[in-house]
C-alpha cells in the first residue's frame, strides 16, 4: 500500500533523505549505516548557517549514533553539537532530524505513499464518525492506501470532541427544537455544527511516519498545506492560528483535529464553514464567554466567516478545487469506500458511536 523510499533499499550503501522546511529551506542528509550506527554523515542544503564550521560540528555530532535514535533525540544532539553563537537561518535542528529519519526510512514524505481520494458520499453522521476510526485503522495496518475523504450528510448534526462534556457543550432545547443529531468523534477539539451543505469536512488517514519529527503544532499546517494552496487558488489567503484554527483576514473559517492510534495510523480532519446559520448554531451550542474572550471577540457569530461569502462559489466547486490540488500535488487516484469498510463502520455505530455510553462518556 505504501511506496518504499529508495533509501530503504538494503542494497544501497548510501542513504539519502530530504526535508523542505515549510516557508524555509531544503535540508538534505546523506549517510551510511555501519553495524547499526550512522556513519559518514553529510548534511547539506540551501539554508544559511553561521559560522561555516558549524556544519562540521553537526556532521560529527550525528556520526556514531544508533540508527534507532528518535527524531527528538537527533534534534537534541544537533543542538548540543552547535558551537556557541551559531545561527541557523531557514532550517532548524528538528529539520535536520527529520531528514536523517527519512534517510533511514523511519520517516516518510508525501511522495513515498500512493494516495487515494474519496469524493463526497452522503452518509449518516454516525457512520462518518465511525469511518474515521475504521479507515485510520485500515491505513495503519497497511490494508488501505493513505486516503483523503470528503464527508457528506443530510441530517442536521453536532459533532462534539472526544473530551468535551455533553452537558456543557450542547443545549438540549436547541437540539430538540431543530432536530439535531449529536454524536461524539474520536479526536479532541471543539464542537462542529453541521447542516447539509453548510460546511466542508474532510479527513486524512495517514501513517504516522509522515509527521515523524514534527511537533503536534507543526503537523497541523504541514498536513493542510495543500488545502491552503487550493484556497489561495480560489482567491483566499488562509492561514493557521495556533493550535488548530484556520482563518483569513476576514475571520475564522474552520478548525482541525487529530488522533493518533497505537498501531501507527493517524487521523487529521478539518471542518470549514461554507454557509452556516449562525443564529441556529448559538441556539444548539453552549459557546462560553471564556472561549469567546480567548478568541478576542464577544459574539460567536463574528467568529465564523463562511467560504460562500468570501468566494461566491458553490460548495461543490470549492470541494472540486480542493480535490484537484490534492490530486495534482500528490498524484492521488480516485477511490471508494468498500462494503467491508462500511459494514465495519455500521458495527462500530452499534457498539460504540451510537451508544449513550460513548455519547455521554464525559457527562
Amino acid at each position: 500500500m505504501t511506496a518504499t523510499p529508495a533509501s530503504a533499499n538494503p542494497s544501497a550503501s548510501r542513504r539519502h533523505g530530504e526535508y523542505k522546511v515549510p516557508g524555509g529551506k531544503l535540508v538534505v542528509v546523506d549517510l551510511d549505516v555501519n553495524d547499526g550506527r550512522l556513519a559518514n554523515v553529510s548534511v547539506s542544503g540551501d539554508f544559511f548557517l553561521e559560522p561555516d564550521e558549524a556544519l562540521l560540528h553537526i556532521n560529527r555530532g550525528l556520526t556514531g549514533l544508533p540508527d534507532t535514535t528518535t527524531a527528538s533525540e537527533l534534534a537534541a544532539v544537533v543542538s548540543a553539537s552547535l558551537p556557541a553563537g551559531a545561527a541557523l537561518f531557514g532550517f532548524s535542528a528538528e529539520a535536520v532530524a527529520i531528514a536523517v529519519r527519512r534517510a533511514l526510512a523511519k520517516a516518510t514524505s508525501w511522495a513515498d505513499h500512493h494516495w487515494d481520494v474519496i469524493a463526497p458520499t452522503v452518509l449518516p453522521t454516525e457512520i462518518n464518525v465511525a469511518l474515521d476510526e475504521v479507515l485510520t485503522e485500515e491505513v495503519g495496518a497497511g490494508r488501505r492506501n493513505p486516503t483523503l475523504r470528503f464527508w457528506d450528510w443530510e441530517e442536521p448534526s453536532t459533532v462534539i470532541g472526544s473530551f468535551q462534556s455533553y452537558r456543557n457543550e450542547v443545549d438540549p432545547d436547541g437540539v430538540a427544537k431543530h432536530g439535531i443529531k449529536v454524536v461524539r468523534r474520536i479526536s479532541g477539539g471543539g464542537a462542529m455544527f453541521m447542516e447539509a451543505g453548510n460546511c466542508i469536512t474532510y479527513s486524512l488517514y495517514l501513517p504516522q511516519t509522515l509527521v515523524d519529527g514534527l511537533s503536534f503544532a507543526d503537523s497541523y499546517p504541514f498536513l493542510d498545506a495543500w488545502v491552503m494552496a487550493a484556497l489561495e487558488k480560489l482567491g483566499i489567503n488562509a492561514f493557521y492560528v495556533p493550535l488548530n484554527d484556520i482563518a483569513t483576514d476576514q475571520g475564522k473559517i474552520g478548525g482541525a483535529a487529530q488522533k493518533r492510534l497505537a498501531h501507527g495510523g493517524m487521523l487529521h480532519h478539518v471542518t470549514m464553514s461554507y454557509d452556516i446559520d449562525a443564529d441556529k448554531m448559538v441556539e444548539v451550542l453552549r459557546i462560553g464567554k471564556e472561549k469567546l474572550s480567548d478568541k478576542g471577540t464577544r459574539s460567536a457569530k463574528k467568529r465564523v466567516d463562511p467560504l460562500r461569502r468570501q468566494t461566491g462559489l458553490s460548495r461543490t466547486a470549492i470541494i472540486s478545487a480542493m480535490m484537484e490540488v490534492f490530486t495534482d500535488r500528490y498524484g492521488a487516484t480516485p477511490s471508494e469506500l468498500t462494503e467491508a469498510e462500511l459494514g465495519t463502520a455500521a458495527d462500530r455505530v452499534r457498539s460504540k458511536f451510537g451508544t449513550a455510553e460513548w455519547l455521554h462518556r464525559v457527562p
